[in-house]
């Protein structure tokens, strides 16, 4: 499947214009949430938040762990909170270990310790996903922290994996998906190949992926977490991980979708710098496990299915939610911002786990 017409933005009225006719545009939800925001919604401001309500036997952290076992999503709301340190605090009341970002796809900073910028530019649409799903080390939670948000725009999409499952084990889709698990293939460039160029193409450098300077060190990284590695031209690393598109969770103990065309080249079709480039040359991809491609109606049942179970979230300065990487997949449109506005989210990632993919008999 190669695409090489560049994409263009009406950003004034927020909408697509394409040259590609067939573009696959997310669906974010249905106009009403899959899931009543009241199961997951806690409003804070009857609490102080302050070191009394951080206590592991406070009413706030009761309700918060209760909340996320029952959901597995927790939204705060009206915390008054300003600092993205003391919304860490709250956040680590659920996830009580944190894991570095390291092997990861996007190209994030930290913003504060442990608190990781969101990696992506505002005016891109991100497709739903889990979290590093393209790696044998992946993450059981993260969390959002609000440092600057613009209410009623710039909302984050949560998808109900549970639902989602369920819907897509029942189709021919799903079920080949079963069978045949997927491939997730990344090219990671060389940050000395950019030295004084337009870093055009570019998603991540394997020196910020892979937090080293060192060819073989990087290789070892990739290695330990699942991957298959091949050098390119220009020091262009190239990485293969085959595994299942789901995932057995022990809580519910079976298997849930953990997968998504978030590692498909479509995920590159509002990202400056490399939407213009046919999908050959993006640097991701996603095939079925058995390196065969994914159909263009499949690649729209997988958009489509996430969108029906969508959940939005939306900002206001000083909110946070916990999400559970099992149970929900997230995502959100682009964003487009007026003079004088901000939206800066901060992530944190929960504990890190191996995958192990999905249990015969846990479907």
């Amino acid at each position: 499947m190669a695409l090489s017409s560049p994409i263009a933005y009406r950003v004034a009225e927020g909408e697509f214009a394409s040259t590609l006719p067939d573009l696959i545009e997310p669906s974010w939800w249905t106009g009403t949430p899959a899931l009543d925001p009241a199961t997951f919604t806690i409003d804070c401001s009857e609490y102080e938040m302050g070191e009394a309500d951080l206590a592991e036997d406070s009413e706030l952290a009761v309700r918060m762990r209760e909340t996320f076992e029952r959901v597995g999503l927790v939204h705060l709301v009206n915390t008054g909170l300003t600092e993205l340190a003391a919304m860490r605090k709250f956040a680590k009341i659920v996830v009580e270990t944190e894991m570095d970002y390291a092997g990861g796809s996007n190209p994030r900073d930290n913003i504060e310790p442990n608190v990781y910028e969101v990696g992506a530019p505002l005016t891109a649409w991100l497709h739903y996903h889990h979290e590093m799903a393209y790696v044998g080390k992946s993450t059981r939670m993260l969390s959002f922290l609000a440092a600057e948000a613009v209410p009623e725009k710039g909302a984050t999409f949560v998808s109900d994996s549970v639902a989602v499952t369920d819907e897509l084990l029942a189709s021919d889709f799903g079920k080949k998906l079963a069978e045949l698990g997927v491939c997730y293939h990344r090219n990671l460039t060389d940050r000395d190949a950019f030295v004084d160029r337009v870093e055009e193409g570019v998603y991540n450098h394997w020196q910020k992926s892979l937090d080293t300077e060192d060819p073989d060190e990087a290789v070892a990284r990739a290695q330990a977490r699942g991957l298959v590695t091949e050098w390119g031209a220009d020091r262009l690393l190239k990485t293969r991980y085959y595994v299942s598109a789901f995932e057995y969770f022990p809580q519910m103990d079976r298997n849930l979708l953990y997968c998504s065309v978030a590692d498909h080249g479509m995920w590159f079709d509002t990202w400056p710098l490399v939407q213009h480039l046919p999908h050959h040359e993006r640097p991701l991809h996603l095939t079925f496990g058995d390196d065969s491609e994914m159909s263009r109606d499949e690649l729209r049942e997988f958009v489509e299915i996430y969108g029906r179970h969508g959940i939005p979230i939306d900002w206001r300065k000083g909110d946070l939610a916990i999400v559970c990487n099992y149970r929900f997949a997230h995502g959100r449109p682009g964003i487009h911002l007026e003079d004088g506005e901000a939206r800066e989210l901060g992530v944190i990632l929960g504990a890190q786990y191996d995958r192990v993919g999905a249990k015969p008999d846990k479907w």
